[in-house]
């Protein structure tokens, strides 16, 4: 009898893929299945002796986070209807769960789709909330503390500074959802991640393990607390540190900075025919600038001293000699060659300036406020922000606009930080992750800046549903959790914009003011795992007769659907549109690329209708076959017939 492929419940495999990634890259180094490391070395051209010392970063529990990487998640997320906004229509998400867990669960769905990453994690400054360490402590650890199982005193905990582990402990907690988290960048994709002197060296060199050090863009340094802190000893620190990595090379063109403003102070020349400018020095300044280090780039420029018209030829007009001198006298260079300069000489214009007691000219080129094309020009990135919106004392005024008071959520992020940096990219769409969502200040950037300019970028918050303490102020506010005042930070933010439109003249805008709650929770189906069973019979036969019906009663179709679309590597805001098949329902997804059908019981005519339709897979439940071995065999055929040669079921 044919048999019928099994949708694999469980999330990526992750050494599969890096094992595909490698036999892409040297197929011969492949026996099977296995890699012969020998041909491996050889293939690039090394013969590493066993026991030398070698450059690295190392620390205990780094193996254990390559096995907390490997290991596949057997939860799900569970669409919760009541908490979300707009449901249906929004492609905004906001997932209440451990971080880790949801990147796993994320891997399918979302492998090389995300445009930028911002995360704020836990600075490690002893009295932060740090998620566990022990790869065998996940889901099950999770659900212990959400109470969705019963916990034995099990909770996620403080990392104080008095641990001997206190800087493994957030390293094992960072290196694993990070490696996770660059699998989700697109190609062109990039990070930012925000950090203080508490952890900032050995972030650096994770992430330069991770992504690569040639992937590094830069380390920006952000004015954060102009007051300083205030202890009353060392160095009062008011700044911390946003770093900032690509996936690979084209991340680099990503940031192209944000656009220009027309009243920007630094364009106030005007060119002859009224268009605004700065002028740019064209003497080499900073590295190489010494007339020894391109000889041929230093020459001589002619100035008309009266129209400041510059020339390479002197003559009645020209007569004003200019030479790359720098202020001490030393000979410099141009930042142009002698061609160049020729063929782009109406780009130049001489200027007048005081030089000890002469006036002299110098060499500047015209740098215009807009492109060729009427667009205009953006300002690049630069490594020190220190605007006054984007310090910590703006940010809670800012919450306090919204929930009434500041001291809800200690030090959120400004939405103008994060607005900064996706300002800066390439494209006004793309998604927007940020697994460390705290208060959701990057939905809310995301939100404010598509009602600003028209974009169309998408956010998925993800967010432990940490618990507020009963002394706190957001306790105080009715929030039980850091994933609730999220949830209701995205409201507020949302009704406001709201408000926002219909008092304008936009009202048919068409911005995606939405999102879809997900939580972290166990498979609805039950999911044989090896670990979780003792050796003993009756383990193993109680486990068996669990199987019997594998799907939770307790699982709503929904839950069944949402699953199902996950581990069939859809994604959470794909397009569902419910149709009836011979009185059957069944769920066509994308415009019917693929079929679902979760009804109990299936029939033979249901197979054919929803086989002549064509999609590229169908899944249904294993128990709508009702043991029926005939129609099982029935089924695999007509699907065959038919061209639909992804037919499973779950």
């Amino acid at each position: 009898m044919p048999e019928i492929k099994k949708l694999d419940l469980r999330s990526m495999d992750i050494i599969g893929e890096q094992k595909e990634k490698l036999r892409q890259l040297f197929p011969e180094v492949f026996t099977e299945d296995k890699i012969d490391f020998e041909k491996l070395k050889l293939a690039l051209g090394e013969a590493i002796e066993v026991g030398k010392e070698r450059y690295g970063m190392t620390w205990p529990g780094k193996a254990d986070c390559f096995k907390l990487i490997q290991s596949s998640s057997i939860g799900t997320l569970k669409p919760c209807r009541k908490e979300s906004v707009n449901f249906d229509a929004t492609e905004n998400l906001f997932i209440e769960g451990d971080n880790l867990e949801v990147l796993k669960l994320l891997q399918k769905s979302y492998y090389g789709k995300v445009k930028m990453i911002y995360i704020d994690p836990p600075y490690n400054t002893g009295n932060d909330f740090i998620y566990p360490d022990d790869y065998k402590e996940n889901l099950s650890t999770y659900l212990q503390y959400t109470g969705q199982v019963d916990a034995e005193g099990k909770k996620f905990s403080t990392n104080t500074d008095t641990e001997g582990r206190y800087h493994s402990k957030w390293l094992n907690m960072m290196y694993p959802r990070l490696f996770l988290a660059k699998n989700l960048l697109r190609d062109n994709g990039v990070v930012f991640i925000s950090i203080d002197d508490n952890e900032v060296s050995n972030l650096c060199k994770i992430c330069d393990e991770i992504f690569g050090e040639e992937n590094f863009i830069g380390q920006i340094i952000n004015k954060s607390n102009p007051r300083g802190s205030q202890e009353i000893y060392g160095i009062s620190t008011e700044h911390e540190y946003v770093l900032c990595y690509a996936k690979n090379e084209d991340g680099f063109y990503s940031i192209i900075g944000r656009e220009r403003d027309t009243k920007d102070k630094e364009f106030s020349f005007e060119t002859k025919d009224g268009k605004k400018a700065r002028l740019l020095g064209l003497r080499k300044r900073g590295g190489d600038w010494r007339r020894s280090h391109r000889p041929n780039m230093f020459y001589a420029f002619y100035v008309n001293p009266i129209t400041k018209q510059v020339s390479l030829v002197k003559d009645v007009k020209h007569i004003k000699e200019v030479l790359p001198i720098r202020p001490d006298g030393e000979e410099s260079r141009w930042t142009w060659g002698k061609k160049t300069s020729e063929a782009r000489i109406n780009e130049l214009v001489a200027k007048e300036i005081k030089r000890g007691d002469k006036i002299i000219f110098d060499i500047y080129r015209i740098d215009l406020l807009e492109d060729e094309y009427g667009n205009l020009k953006r300002e690049k990135l630069k490594s020190v922000w220190d605007e006054k919106e984007l310090n910590y004392q703006h940010a809670r005024q800012y919450f306090k606009s919204l929930f009434g008071s500041s001291e809800i959520f200690d030090f959120p992020k400004a939405p103008e930080l994060i607005r900064k940096m996706l300002i800066s990219l390439d494209s006004k769409d793309g998604i927007i992750l940020d697994f460390f969502a705290g208060s959701a200040s990057t939905a809310h950037a995301v939100l404010d800046l598509n009602k600003e300019d028209g974009g169309n970028r998408k956010f998925i918050m993800v967010q432990l549903p940490e618990i507020c303490s009963e002394n706190s102020e957001a306790y105080k506010a009715g929030f039980k959790t850091i994933a609730d005042i999220g949830k209701e930070r995205i409201r507020r933010v949302i009704k406001k914009i709201r408000k926002e439109i219909d008092q304008t003249l936009f009202k048919d805008n068409k911005m995606d003011l939405g999102f879809k709650v997900f939580k972290l929770h166990k498979s609805n189906f039950k999911i044989w795992d090896a670990e979780e069973i003792s050796p003993d019979k009756a383990s193993i036969e109680k486990q068996l007769e669990l199987h019997i019906d594998h799907i939770d009663h307790k699982a709503s179709q929904d839950d069944i659907l949402y699953e199902i679309l996950l581990k069939a590597g859809f994604g959470l805001t794909t397009k569902i549109e419910k149709i009836n098949l011979t009185g059957k329902a069944v769920y066509s997804i994308e415009g019917g690329t693929m079929l679902i059908c979760l009804e109990k019981e299936l029939s033979k005519e249901l197979i054919k209708v929803m086989a002549e339709k064509q999609p590229s897979r169908v899944i249904c439940l294993d128990r709508g076959f009702a043991n029926n071995d005939q129609l099982k065999t029935n089924a695999v055929q007509i699907m065959k017939s038919k061209g639909v040669d992804d037919f499973r079921t779950v």
